[in-house]
Formats: structure tokens, sequence, C-alpha cells
């Protein structure tokens, strides 16, 4: 009797039929893929320049940047030692190289499939790539035909470059090219530049210790170059050592000889303060210009006699142990001098355009400004005494308080009283409005102390909010760039000055700048005086842990900030002790070939408006205003626009009269409001007198 089959013989016939299949399809499309991959690379490798081309050819675009006199004050760019051929390399720089950046070089042909699968396989353990899968040959791809763009259809045209050029060229070639051309930070291309500029020989004489600083350098020439931080370059360091042991290149009595910590570097040449400009200004460039690879010129707007004397000024008048910076703005908005610290070697944080610290006083400008918007006079009388607002209670330098005193007073004397009672009766939103329409971009509080300045702002923002004012209230927009030309002198880019907004009605510019003034000759800032017609304005935080002082002089505006930054206090840091005097050993300098101006002070206020013709906005609510001083869509500022400023009405006329003490039904401005206390001033006080010297 016939034995029946079993019944899964047939779906195991089944499965074994189509895994036959599905081998012979994946077999016919690997070699259709890989005929069309060797096709894309025989093309590829007839498009590859040869050798010899290859090694004459520069990498990276040339740059000089220029003073606003045309003196060169920076160059970058590729910077290359001598061509040095592989076999006159020692081969622990050899051995370094290959051991850190691609350890199978000398097995596969242009791309890596053992490292790509580990590095996807890292990335689906970590959830993001942390090791990348590029060989040595992908990498001087990159460098001399691609970008470092991490897009799908470059990375195909990279693994294809990088196959065309392992068949083109031998591994010890590929790795000459690589070890003369690749990047190693501070402007160095290839060992030989990396060598003179790191450890002041050439390539030939590196050691093991050397060798290990260097080849740490390729993956992040920024964050481990030894002229950047040092520790971080021998941290690397060390960790290439190791590689190279476990690679079996050196021996572990080898690698425990190895002491980077005791390589001897260059002492690197002390770096203008001049870079603190060049660092904001030049990533502009990508803003202003595009598609560019070939050598150029910036000129800059950076007068390099105001540098040396802002220079000056910080390094002689910074309280020891705290930072300074300073920053100028001509009436056009470009910038003639920028400091961001005391030494830019020991310190490239730019102080003058990155440090959020808060501006005390100086911040009362907005203050005023708004005042005057809504109807103040520097003549109108104000009260001088204790106020409590909500459990706040502000106090004076000194605890001093002075009775009947006027605007002008109140401000060239810095009395927070003053400040804070305007700011209760204004709103700290119709404030922030203020110093929003005048291009303070951070965020501010809506706490009354707001008035004093505890909101952190940035130097060029404040200075520029004074050159605004300087300017009669219309807009400046600070620059750094004047023009952009080919070396041959073609243009490819040339400022525009930007149309100006009037900010605020030119009387209440006019009557700002005249009690800044007023500030300067008999206030808290006469250390600031220069000689010539000067407004500005001192600030001073809680603690003495920020000192500011900015002003303007003949269409000049400075701005100098002084502190620590762990924000410790420092004593005597005072705006106008340290910082005035660094404006006015600045400005003295600066204006010195200037015009005298006298400020355009003699202004005339208007009457107050009809109901019908109001359109001041209280903005108490809310913060009306953009971070760039426009109208925010929607609301009531929108149909304003800041070509016509805002003006006070009614309703806001009858809140300036409570705090000066008016009654509505009149406009004496000169009288206080009847049956209110207020001390009678010392008859044989002077203004100088009303607050301790320094304030």
């Amino acid at each position: 009797m016939a034995q029946k089959s079993k019944p899964y013989s047939s779906k195991s016939a089944r499965l074994k039929l189509w895994f036959w299949r599905l081998v012979k399809t994946g077999t016919l499309f690997s070699l259709l893929g890989t005929m069309v991959l060797g096709i894309f690379v025989w093309v590829a490798r007839g498009e590859i320049d040869s050798f010899e081309e290859l090694k004459s050819s520069p990498n990276g675009q040339m740059i000089r940047v220029r003073a606003a006199d045309g003196t060169v004050i920076q160059s970058i760019g590729p910077s290359f030692g001598r061509w040095i051929p592989l076999n006159q390399l020692p081969s622990e720089m050899k051995d370094a190289m290959v051991a850190v950046e691609d350890r199978r070089f000398r097995y596969h042909p242009g791309i890596d499939p053992i490292g790509i699968a580990r590095s996807f396989w890292v990335r689906l353990r970590d959830g993001r790539f942390s090791q990348g899968g590029s060989t040595i040959t992908q990498q001087l791809t990159r460098n001399i035909y691609l970008n470092n763009n991490k897009e799908f259809g470059r990375k195909i045209r990279e693994i294809i470059l990088a196959m065309a050029i392992e068949t083109k060229f031998s591994k010890d070639q590929i790795l000459e090219l690589y070890l003369n051309k690749v990047y190693f930070g501070g402007g160095a291309y290839g060992v030989d530049s990396a060598s003179r500029l790191f450890f002041g020989h050439g390539a030939e004489e590196i050691s093991l210790g050397e060798a290990a600083i260097i080849a740490g350098l390729v993956k992040a020439p920024s964050n481990y170059s030894p002229t950047a931080d040092a520790k971080a370059a021998l941290g690397r360091a060390n960790v290439v050592v190791s590689v190279m042991q476990d690679a079996g290149m050196i021996s572990a009595q080898q690698a425990a000889n190895v002491k980077p910590a005791e390589v001897k570097l260059t002492t690197q040449k002390a770096q203008d303060s001049v870079r603190y400009f060049t660092d904001w200004a030049l990533p502009q460039l990508g803003t202003l210009i595009s598609g560019n690879e070939d050598a150029i010129d910036v000129w800059t707007t950076i007068d390099l006699n105001m540098q040396r004397s802002a220079t000056a000024a910080i390094r002689a008048n910074t309280p020891r142990g705290s930072q300074g910076a300073l920053v100028a703005i001509d009436r056009d908005g470009a910038v003639r001098a920028m400091v961001g610290g005391t030494d830019y070697v020991s310190s490239n944080y730019n102080r003058a355009v990155t440090a959020l610290r808060q501006p005390g006083s100086a911040w009362k400008i907005f203050v005023y400004l708004a005042a005057l918007e809504a109807g103040f006079q520097p003549e109108d009388k104000v009260i001088d005494e204790p106020v409590n607002i909500d459990g706040w209670e502000p106090k004076n330098s000194g605890d001093n308080y002075s009775g009947e005193i006027s605007v002008r007073t109140a401000f060239a004397y810095s009395k927070n009283t003053i400040a804070a009672m305007i700011g209760n009766e204004l709103g700290t939103g119709a404030i922030a409005n203020m110093a929003r329409r005048f291009g303070v971009t951070t965020p501010i509080n809506s706490n009354p102390s707001m008035v004093l300045g505890t909101s952190e702002t940035r130097l060029i923002d404040m200075t520029r909010a004074y050159a605004q004012i300087g300017a009669n209230g219309r807009s400046v927009t600070p620059y750094g760039i004047s023009k952009v030309t080919t070396i041959d002198g073609e243009v490819i880019y040339r400022a525009k000055r930007p149309g100006s907004a009037q900010l605020v009605e030119p009387y209440v510019a006019g009557a700002m700048i005249d009690l800044m003034q007023t500030a300067v000759a008999t206030g808290s800032g006469r250390r600031a005086q220069i000689g010539r017609p000067t407004a500005g304005k001192t600030g001073t935080t809680s603690s003495n842990k920020d000192g500011y002082f900015v002003g303007f002089s003949s269409g000049l505006t400075t701005g100098v900030w002084m502190g620590r930054d762990d924000a410790r206090a420092v004593g005597d840091l005072e705006g106008g002790r340290a910082p005035a005097s660094a404006f006015a050993a600045f400005m003295k300098v600066a204006v010195a070939r200037r015009p005298v101006e006298q400020f355009q002070t003699d202004v005339v206020f208007p009457e107050r408006l009809d109901e019908e013709e109001d359109t001041f906005l209280e903005g108490e609510e809310s913060i009306l205003f953009d971070e760039n001083g426009l109208p925010i869509e929607g609301s009531p500022a929108e149909d304003q626009a800041i070509e016509g400023p805002l003006r006070p009405g009614p309703e806001q006329d009858e809140r300036v009269d409570n705090i000066l003490g008016r009654q509505t039904s009149g406009r004496d401005r000169g009288s206080a409001a009847p049956g209110r206390p207020r001390p009678k001033p010392d008859e044989n006080a002077s203004p100088e007198n009303l607050l301790p010297e320094g304030f």
C-alpha cells in the first residue's frame, strides 16, 4: 500500500521556490546596480583632476577684511605650508591620522561598509547619528569637490566620487593629498601649516605627542584647536593615543610615554581687539552676498584710530578683575569702534553685542521719553519723596530726597523715586512700548521696578537707542560692512542706508537731549564731560554688579558697560565713575577732528490736543510694538504707523497732572497740587550736592 505524502511537503517546495526566485531577483538587481554604479564611477573618474593638479589647487575662499581707510585688518582663508611628500612625513603622523579617522583605510574601496553599518546601528540604538561612517577618501572628496551639507543627494555624489578617486589614485597618493589639504583650524590647511602654527616647526619633525594633537583636530577644528581651547585639544590627543594603541599601531609602553600635556605649543600672536568687531561683522556676509567663492575684499566701517582709543580707554578704566565693553555708532549707523572685553586672547566673548546685562538707570531714557510724549516738560515740578508702589519702595542713592525739584533735576541726578512715580502713572506697558520702538529686542518685564533698568539688554541695543535720540528721534540701524568687492575692485555689494522712521516727535527727542545734556553738565554724568556739548546717562545696578554710561557728541554715540562675567559686585563701579571716565577718554580722541555741534534743544511743546485729535496709545495692558519697534498686527498701534509718532491726549493729560500735582482744570506747569506735602528745599543747596559724588 502506497504511503501518502506529508501535507507540508508541497508547502516546503513552494517556499524553496520563492526563496530561490528572490535570490535570483536580488542577484540580478545587485548586478544591475553594480553596473550602474560602475558606470557612474567611471564617468566621475574622467572628471577628477590629476594628482599634480590637485596638489597645486588651493582650498577655501580668501577674504581680506579692511578698515574704513582701506587698511587690511584681517586675512581669512587658506594658509598652506610646504607640500610634504608622504615618505617624508613621520610614520607617527600617518598612523595617528589613519587610526583616528579611518582604521580600515588600506582595505576599503573608498567607502567602508563596516563603518556605515556601525553608524546606522548607533543611530538605531541612540536615536541620533553620533558616529560618522566617512572614510579618509570621502573626507578628501568633500574637501576638494563638495561641501558639508547633510543632504541625501550630496552623500550619493560623495560616495561615487570617493570610489572614483580610489580607482584613479593609490592609497599612498590619497593619504598624501589628505594630509596636505585637510583643514586643522586656525586657518591652517595641511599638516605642515598646522605644525608651524601650533608647534613652530615643519611637519617632518612632528613627534608622537604632536601627531596626536594634530590628528585630533580634524573632527572639530574650532573646538579642539590649541589656540582656542588647549585643554580640549590635549584631551582629544589622549583619545587619539588610546585609539592608536587599540589599533596596534603603538605599544602600551609607547602610549604610556606619550604626554600631550608636555608638548610645547607656540605662543600665539596677540589678537588685536578689532577681532571683536570682525567676529560680529563677518557672519553677516552670508546675508549680503551668496554664491561667491572667489577671493574678496570686505570693507568695514571700523575706524582704527577710534578702535585703538576704545581699547586703551577700556583697559585703563575697567576695575581690576572686571570686564569692560564699548561700542561706538556714527550718525548713519556705521559702527566705528567695538571692544567686547579687556583682552581678546584670554576671552573672545563679545560683551558689546552678546552679553545680556541690566542697564540700571541708563534705561530711564525710555521712562522719560514716554513722560515727555505724554505731556511732561523739563521744567515741570515733581516731588522727590519716599514712595510705596504695591509694597515696592525704591530708594535714591544715599537714601536722600530733595523735595520739590524739576523734571530736569530728577533726570540729571537719576532720582529713582521720580522714575518710579512716572512708571506707576503711565504704566510699565507704555515704557516697554517705548523701549521696543527704540530697538530693544530682549524680553522686558512688566514689574514696577522695570523703570530702574531691571530688564537685561545688550549694550549695542542701548547704544542704538541713544543714537536714535541723538538723531532727533529718527531711526538708526547699526551696520559694520560698507561694501564687498573682488580683489580686482569690482563691487559685489554696497551698503544702502535703510529708510529712516520718525520714532518720536522732534520736540520729544529735543527735550530728551536737553535732559541728557544736563545729566552730563551738572548731574551724575559729570565725568563724561569732554569739553564740547555732550548728552548721556549713567546706569548702576544693585550692589554695583553693572556700570553703564551711554552718550553722544558731534554725531558719535558711545555705550560703555563694565562688570564681572559672573555678575558679582564690583566696588566703585557706579556708572558715573569708571564707565563715564572710559567714555570721556575715548570720545576726546574719537571726536577731536569733528566740528563742535550744538544740540537742537530749543523746542516748542504742543498745546493739549482735543479728544478727537487724540492719537496717544496708553499700552498699559499690553505691549503694542514688536522687537523691531514696529506696531503689532491687530493692535491699536498698527494704525498709528511710526511715521506719525504717538502724542498725548486728554486722558493721558489727566494722569500727567496727577504726578505733577496739577489740577486737571488748569495747565499751570510750574505749580504743585494744593495741600500736597512738599519739603522745602535748602535755599543754599546747588544741583551738584543733591546726590553723592560719582553717582
